[in-house]
This record gives C-alpha cells, sequence and structure tokens, in this order.
C-alpha cells in the first residue's frame, strides 16, 4: 500500500510540474480602478447591515470587477474598486461614458459612527485622493412623517 500511495504521489507532482512548465507568463494583473460616485445611507442602524453602492468607469473591455480592497482602523474604512485586467489579448479602451454599479454589503458595529474613505484615485504628487462620508449610527430607523 506504501508503494502505491509513493508512486501515486510521484506521478502526480511529475504530471503537476510538465503542466506548469507550459505556462509562458501571466496572462493576467489586478488593478485599482477610481471611484467616481457613492451611493450610501444618511445613517445606520446598529446591527443592520445595508448595501452600498459604488461606481466607477470601466477602462477597458479587458477589465472585470474582481472584488473590493479593504482597510479598516477603528471606525475607518478605506475602500478602493479592483478590476482583474486579462493581458492576453489586444484591448479596446472604454470611453467613460457608462458607470458601473457594485454592490458592498456592510454589517453595522457597535461604532458610533462610520467614515468612509472611497479611493477616487491619485493626485500630480502620486498621493491618494478620496471621497470621504462620515455615516452616524443610530440604534433605531429615524422616522419621518
Amino acid at each position: 500500500m506504501r508503494k502505491i500511495l509513493i508512486f501515486t504521489l510521484l506521478v502526480f507532482s511529475a504530471c503537476l510540474t510538465s503542466c506548469l512548465g507550459d505556462d509562458d507568463g501571466t496572462n493576467f494583473f489586478f488593478e485599482l480602478v477610481p471611484i467616481e460616485e457613492v451611493d450610501i445611507p444618511e445613517e445606520f442602524v446598529r446591527n443592520e447591515t445595508y448595501e452600498v453602492s459604488v461606481f466607477y468607469y470601466r477602462p477597458s473591455d479587458c477589465h472585470s470587477f474582481s472584488g473590493f480592497e479593504l482597510e479598516t482602523l477603528d471606525n475607518q474604512l478605506t475602500l478602493a474598486a479592483v478590476n482583474v485586467v486579462f493581458n492576453d489579448r489586444e484591448c479596446i479602451d472604454i470611453e467613460p461614458t457608462e458607470l458601473i454599479e457594485e454592490k458592498l454589503n456592510f454589517i453595522v458595529g457597535s461604532e458610533e459612527s462610520y467614515i468612509f474613505n472611497f479611493w477616487k484615485g491619485t493626485n500630480d504628487q502620486d498621493e491618494g485622493e478620496f471621497i470621504t462620508i462620515e455615516v452616524p449610527v443610530v440604534e433605531e430607523a429615524s422616522t419621518t412623517d
């Protein structure tokens, strides 16, 4: 039984190594895309879940949404939209006319407020620029008559 297991592992390793040798390079990479607009509630109710809509322009037909990069520190959240860019073909730039919407589900915790910093690109000094929105947290949804 031991010899069969060792033989199987050797065959599997040989197959895996031969497959890895066929790769002539990475066909994709990840890229942050600037956030243009945000749709977020004016207030949160503690322990509720909210959809936050983020809008960006797709730079080319090789770009596709991959997810969000999120960094948190206390009640501050820094958020960026991430695209996977497939570079295995000629890409066609897309005119920035149609915003792409992606949604993030946000679960409200015990903070008094949350400060969102949505990455919107870099300035001439290569420093990040952000859309900053502070959302207060309340115990119950406010009612308006």
